[in-house]
């Protein structure tokens, strides 16, 4: 009796074990972490769950290689992230793409194939390997591996036990990675279409115009002094054009600023700044030249809500500081207003939060009533 209750304590502390590893990923998945940090801790959860030396998360290509897609060790060595094998020979990462089940091999001494010599190298003695499959389909498999001496039996169900949920977290994340892409796709679909527009209206429609009110200022000169009532006539068609192409400039700018793409962030930032009706207070702490997306997204996080200040908060100042740091653009925008603004009401907020998540960034917004509104954003910034 006292054995059996043993062995139920151990398979019960086993299983809270692996619930709270599996809660771990989950919650990493449930937060919208990147792929690479998922598998990362995949790899971590298995390898201190069985107690392995090193523990691999691997993906199989079409072409018949296996890609290394995370790592850990308990000495910190491991497969490099990226590193690309041929599938081959006999290790039991070659077995579980061809037969699709768990696999194990107790030594490597005088095993062929590539992954079997990568392996070696890394004084690994002996391999469980489990298949991960998504939609059905193999997906790629967790390794679990000992130096001094073979996996412990019964590691087999539990790897595959695991590898199942994992299954789930990496289909998860996979999706999350791919709808991020698809999300940043159309964002910069919708950018090349409204730069498209705008220099079309430049170079088209707003030439003509501006050649039209020099024609037409060409005609004035040329009519006799006494015909003052069509000379008045003619200056109020021209004020009225000069009027049209201003207008259209305008609208020009707002479809997408020249100086965003010519000049980069901070002078279009400087540009909106004087043009706004509000006195704003500009601070920003970036590079010259950002990606331009990001460029794009900061420009009009911070044109939106000098929009919504001088629209509807009754405020008297714009705050705006932007600053990167640690690969991170940081944007806060901050009014003296009126506050009370919902960030779920109004197309224009909504908008810029799918904008900032579609580029992997974050925002927010704070307006309590009577308190103004500041908006938080931050821009991951990869390298150009």
């Amino acid at each position: 009796m006292a054995r059996l209750l043993e062995e139920n304590r151990d398979e019960f502390s086993q299983l809270a074990a692996e619930q709270a590893a599996l809660r771990r990923v989950a919650t990493l998945v449930a937060h919208s972490a990147p792929a690479e940090k998922v598998f990362t801790a995949v790899a971590e959860e298995v390898g201190r769950l069985m107690g392995a030396d090193v523990t691999h998360l691997i993906r199989r290509e079409p072409d018949a290689t296996a890609t290394v897609l995370a790592g850990w060790s308990t000495r910190g060595d491991h497969m490099p992230v990226e590193t690309r094998l041929a599938l081959g020979g006999d290790s039991t990462w070659t077995a579980v793409a061809r037969t699709q089940r768990v696999a194990r091999r107790d030594s490597y001494e005088g095993a062929a194939g590539p992954i079997a010599a990568g392996l070696r190298q890394l004084g690994i003695r002996s391999s469980v390997t489990a298949p991960i499959f998504v939609a059905r389909q193999l997906w790629g498999a967790i390794a679990v591996s000992s130096r001094d001496e073979p996996v412990p039996p019964g590691t087999e169900p539990r790897l595959e036990n695991f590898a199942e949920l994992v299954g789930t977290a990496v289909a998860n994340a996979e999706a999350r990675t791919q709808l991020l892409a698809s999300r940043a796709r159309i964002v910069a679909a919708g950018d090349q279409a409204r730069r498209r527009i705008e220099r079309d209206l430049h170079d088209g429609m707003q030439q003509r115009l501006v050649s039209l009110g020099l024609d037409l200022r060409v005609a004035q000169t040329m009519l006799p002094p006494e015909l003052s009532e069509p000379r008045a006539q003619l200056d109020r068609i021209a004020d009225e054009l000069d009027m049209a192409i201003e207008e259209l400039r305008e609208i020009s700018r707002g479809i997408h600023p020249p100086i965003l793409s010519e000049g980069g962030l901070a002078p279009a930032l400087r540009t909106l700044a004087r043009r706004s009706a509000l006195p704003v207070k500009l601070n920003v702490e970036a590079p010259a030249r950002l990606p331009e997306p990001v460029e794009v997204a900061a420009y009009y996080v911070v044109s939106e809500a000098i929009t919504n200040a001088v629209k509807h908060a009754h405020a008297s100042v714009v705050h705006v500081h932007v600053e990167q740091r640690n690969g991170v653009l940081a944007l806060a925008v901050r009014d003296n207003g009126v506050g009370g603004a919902d960030p779920q009401k109004g197309s224009g907020l909504i908008g810029l939060r799918d904008r900032i998540e579609a580029l992997g960034g974050t925002i927010a917004v704070d307006s309590p009533t009577g308190q103004g509104t500041s908006i938080a954003a931050e821009l991951p910034v990869p390298s150009l």
